[in-house]
């Protein structure tokens, strides 16, 4: 039984694409690891859970409802109530590294964190398998191989959330919710695109109009690239998800 690490911070992940990679490696018998800043149960973005704030655009824009039905069954999980701390995390504890996203201010910790970019990076440079979606990429992105002295993701060719989603999600919304959909003054696609060999390795994949599910993938759209996986949004994350087992092996 392998075990997999999931990493998350301690406010603002987002709940699709935390509880759905969760429930399709529970339900193959993986065993799961959370680790967050403090060594106690994160919780997800409260937006993204409940629609508060949201507006008119609630329906569209926050979680889907089997979606936050699997993230209220993750939080009464024993692996999501007793977490490792960051810190105290050992590369040989776990098998493979799923990194999830999230764009809210909270998830700066997750991102910034150097004992988790070390971490990242040592997993790369071991050739564990990662997986990493949305603002999870961008934490891949940043951390360092320490066998090539750069990004893990240099050389590869990945996914993540696409400049033009996060743009309009914070021009249909910056009216009422400020910055809340940037997480950075930078786009997570053009910070990510800086630390690629070339550009074209980030790819961005068709118009993501409609979120997949579990009983219909063909709208997501993921990367494979040797022992890397990404995806862009939580509309991938069901597509994401069924491609784990397979993947982590």
């Amino acid at each position: 039984m392998k075990t997999v690490l999931i990493p998350i911070p301690q406010i603002d992940f987002d709940p699709t694409e935390v509880s759905v990679p969760w429930k399709v490696l529970k339900e193959n018998g993986y065993k799961i690891i959370f680790a967050t800043p403090s060594g106690t149960s994160g919780e997800a973005d409260f937006r993204m859970v409940t629609g508060k704030g949201l507006g008119i655009l609630s329906p569209v824009l926050r979680a889907k409802n089997d979606d936050v039905l699997l993230y209220r069954e993750l939080e009464k999980s024993n692996e999501f109530l007793n977490p490792k701390k960051y810190e105290s995390v050992k590369l040989d504890s776990f098998d493979v590294l799923l990194l999830p996203g999230g764009h809210a201010k909270g998830m700066r910790v997750y991102l910034e964190s150097e004992p988790l970019q070390k971490l990242v990076g040592n997993t790369f440079a071991e050739g564990k398998p990662v997986a990493a979606i949305c603002h999870g990429v961008l934490l891949a992105a940043r951390s360092k191989n320490p066998k090539t002295k750069k990004s893990s993701l240099y050389g590869l060719k990945t996914t993540g959330l696409l400049k033009s989603q996060e743009l309009l999600a914070w021009n249909l919304t910056r009216a009422w919710l400020g910055d809340y959909y940037r997480t950075y003054p930078t786009p997570l696609q053009d910070e990510v695109i800086s630390f690629l060999e070339s550009k074209v390795d980030f790819q961005e994949g068709p118009m993501p109009v409609a979120r997949d599910s579990f009983s219909n993938i063909k709208p997501g759209f993921s990367v494979l690239d040797k022992s890397y996986l990404s995806a862009r949004w939580p509309g991938d994350a069901h597509k994401f998800a069924y491609e784990l087992p397979e993947f982590f092996g």
